[in-house]
């Protein structure tokens, strides 16, 4: 066991470390059968799931019996035509946003960072410009102007959602396609096992850029999680339009995804040592899930909690799920960024950040590892002297606090009374949704009881 880390990766080890995994041949995921398989049950899970949540107060949903199969299907499909199928405007601000966010990530100021050497390339290292905590900040203040001045309020995205999310996916699917025939006609394809679906599912193309825009990098770190926080932002904001409160339970959700995203950014120095950007190709797998499947199915917690009545947990149990939140992420944080600096360090791309918030213990000095076979180090200092997968763990705990479990009946009530004073307190003829449907019905055209899914204009 070795105490000390080499200040660079030697060239002969990063090529040992690669050889093998960069002439794979073996196809993973159950090759051509799981791949079509996963993808078409993705498109599945997130359509279940969001009808689940929009129609069915978040229970599972079947058929009645062998005669109701066909009128189950018929049902939804009636209910995506009605209330999914993306309009233009949707399209417009889900691609005005990726696009704006490319922007930002090609051309704001920021620390270059070289990734690992691709053996594809002949050890070449990629330069990547890690500016995502500005594009963070710049990205929230002007999310808050479009909201507070009404230009564009935010709870917009969570009344169309499911039009957004649809329209997510579709262009999710037409970035994939055009990243795999554009690597086909660039002469920009390798690895690739000879099944269309397969290669198609796993990608073609490892480092497509435009221009000084990683593609790769800015749909990980910039799409998928900034996509993640505004949506759960706009489950609060609905909340608030609604209840004029925000509860404890989304609260939670709210600081979780904002502590999770602005870790992404303040951190983004160390994902060009990941294996996502330094191996993974940029298929369907990785394009699909990083435009619409992370976002908008991490974030059916905080949508949930906005289409119930607000209710509390009690003072001790919040308090411990608090606790047992901002405990985990330290752990999580600090482990991430232990392993990542470690790898950085050994390649030369090691740089002090101060970017907010720099936690004690998230950089190890003379750390101890493993020499593997491969010629590769192997990280066992730190949180990763106790467990090999201790950031899994800590993601793994605060999802296990259930803040954004079902109320109780006395807190429904105590809301629904809550509500009805807030109501009752304004004018019946001005008492509208903003979209001049009823309150007793969702914007959307759902069952609702006592919810409300949209704004009241009152």
């Amino acid at each position: 066991m070795q105490e000390a880390v080499e200040t660079r990766l030697p060239a002969r080890a990063a090529a040992t470390r690669t050889a093998d995994t960069d002439q794979e041949t073996v196809r993973e995921f159950g090759g051509t059968f799981g791949a079509a398989f996963i993808m078409t049950f993705s498109h599945a899970l997130m359509l279940y799931l969001w009808i689940a949540w929009r129609f069915h107060d978040g229970a599972l949903f079947y058929p009645a019996g062998l005669s109701d199969v066909g009128p189950f299907f018929d049902r939804i499909w009636q209910q995506i035509a009605a209330h999914a199928i993306p309009t233009v405007a949707t399209f417009a601000i889900y691609g005005t946003f990726l696009v704006v966010e490319g922007l930002m990530a090609a051309f704001l100021p920021g620390i270059e960072i070289k990734g690992l050497p691709i053996p594809s390339r002949g050890g070449r290292r990629l330069i990547y410009r890690c500016n995502g905590i500005t594009a963070w900040y710049l990205t929230l203040a002007a999310v808050a102007i479009l909201h507070f001045t009404g230009v564009f309020p935010l709870e917009t995205i969570y009344e169309q959602f499911g039009r957004f999310m649809v329209a997510a996916m579709i262009i999710a699917n037409v970035v994939a396609l055009v990243v795999y025939f554009g690597a086909k006609a660039t002469g920009n394809a390798e690895r690739m096992s000879g099944s269309f679906l397969y290669d198609f599912f796993m990608g073609a193309w490892l480092n497509p850029r435009i221009g000084p825009l990683d593609l790769k990098m800015w749909a990980e770190v910039r799409v998928s999680w900034l996509t993640l926080f505004l949506l759960t932002a706009s489950a609060a904001a609905h909340q608030y339009a609604a209840y004029a409160t925000v509860t404890s339970p989304m609260i939670f959700m709210v600081v979780a995804h904002f502590l999770y995203t602005n870790a992404c950014m303040k951190g983004e120095e160390c994902i060009p040592t990941t294996w996502d950007i330094f191996y993974e190709k940029w298929g369907w797998m990785l394009v699909f899930w990083n435009l619409a499947g992370v976002p908008f199915v991490y974030c059916f917690n905080s949508m949930y909690l906005a289409s119930r009545p607000p209710f509390e947990h009690s003072i001790p149990y919040t308090l411990f799920c608090f606790v047992l939140l901002f405990g985990a992420y330290y752990v999580w944080d600090t482990a991430q960024s232990q392993r990542n600096r470690f790898r950085m360090q050994l390649n030369g791309s090691y740089v002090k950040r101060k970017a907010f918030p720099q936690l004690p213990w998230g950089t190890l000095k003379n750390p101890r590892y493993l020499e593997t076979k491969a010629g590769s180090k192997l990280l066992v200092d730190g949180w990763w002297r106790y467990a090999r997968k201790i950031h899994y763990t800590a993601d793994v705990l605060p999802a296990g606090t259930s803040l954004g479990a079902r109320e109780s009946t006395a807190t429904t009530g105590i809301a629904t009374a809550r509500k009805s004073r807030i109501c009752s307190s304004r004018t019946s003829s001005s008492c509208r949704l903003r979209t001049g449907t009823p309150r007793s019905a969702g914007a959307d055209g759902s069952r609702s009881g006592t919810m409300c899914w949209s704004r009241c204009s009152c």
